[in-house]
């Protein structure tokens, strides 16, 4: 491959993206797979993990473990397309991926005229993500905006800065993020978009579910996904959500998993693996 030395190479949190992309590249292998990611596998191989991978963990349990976040990453993918695609069908011409890491919605979506997409992230892996875009010479099927900035800071502003719109309707992603903030991080997130979402706004969310950082976390190798993980939903996310403005649904992985068609024997017993789905209106 040609400008890989230009590369900067993932760490800390957001190199995870890259482990996402490897699974979303072997989903998209599948003869049934529930989503095909053409640039997945780009992203994966630049970031070293293709066509190797890390070698599974000895114990049984670790290796289950790892297994259910994969199906846990395939199942919130295909949630989130949906929801994006009833978000469009409704009117919604406006998108904002928070966290985006190396996500391709804009490259592999086939979106209505007029819409505009945001990605959201820290200045390093959105200048990796744009030299394998290069590479790869992809073309976006939307508007789309890359906005650099860390949801630790002002970002909203930063949003608005680079054209977002808060009088009109947004479609919001947060997938495989909310997991890594703390409690009180989260709730300044889910305050911001509230500010920035006008009536009839959709939500995705993706949530570590109750017991996730217990059963996942313990005993992860240090600077693994789940060593990583501090935040799990609250025992009524729904409830939680109204407090915010949102009318939100809670579906978790092996019921989303079952309307798939997809096999759920990949998770553990009695665990749903990491990740309740959250679908969200503001009214």
């Amino acid at each position: 491959m040609t400008g890989e030395q230009e590369w900067v190479q993932p760490s800390g949190v957001w190199a995870t993206a890259v482990g996402v992309a490897r699974v979303r590249a072997l989903e998209s292998e599948r003869e049934d797979a529930l989503f095909r990611d053409p640039l997945a596998q780009a992203f994966a191989a630049a970031g070293g993990l293709w066509p190797s991978s890390p070698p599974l963990p000895d114990d049984e349990a670790a290796r289950r473990r790892r297994l259910a976040v994969a199906f846990s990453i395939v199942v919130r993918t295909k949630f989130l397309d949906d929801l994006l695609e009833h978000a469009t069908a409704s009117g919604v011409r406006q998108v904002v991926l928070l966290g985006a890491g190396m996500d391709s919605r804009a490259f592999r979506v086939a979106w209505p005229e007029g819409t505009r997409l945001f990605e959201v992230d820290t200045p390093a892996p959105l200048e990796f993500k744009a030299s394998v875009l290069r590479q790869e010479r992809a073309v976006a099927h939307c508007e789309r905006i890359t906005v650099a900035v860390d949801l630790r800071e002002d970002w909203p502003s930063a949003l608005a800065a680079a054209g977002h719109d808060a009088a009109i309707p947004t479609a919001w992603i947060g997938e495989g993020l909310l997991i890594y903030l703390p409690e009180d991080a989260v709730e300044l997130l889910l305050a911001r978009i509230g500010e920035q979402s006008a009536s009839g706004s959709r939500m995705g969310l993706t949530l570590g579910s109750r017991g996730v950082i217990e059963r996942f976390a313990a005993g992860a190798v240090p600077g693994s996904a789940a060593s990583m993980w501090v935040s799990e939903m609250p025992d009524d996310p729904v409830g939680w959500l109204a407090g915010h403005g949102w009318e939100a649904s809670c579906h978790t992985l092996r019921e989303r998993a079952v309307a798939y068609g997809r096999p759920v024997s990949t998770l553990p017993q009695h665990e749903d693996g990491p990740g309740g789905l959250i679908s969200a209106v503001r009214r």
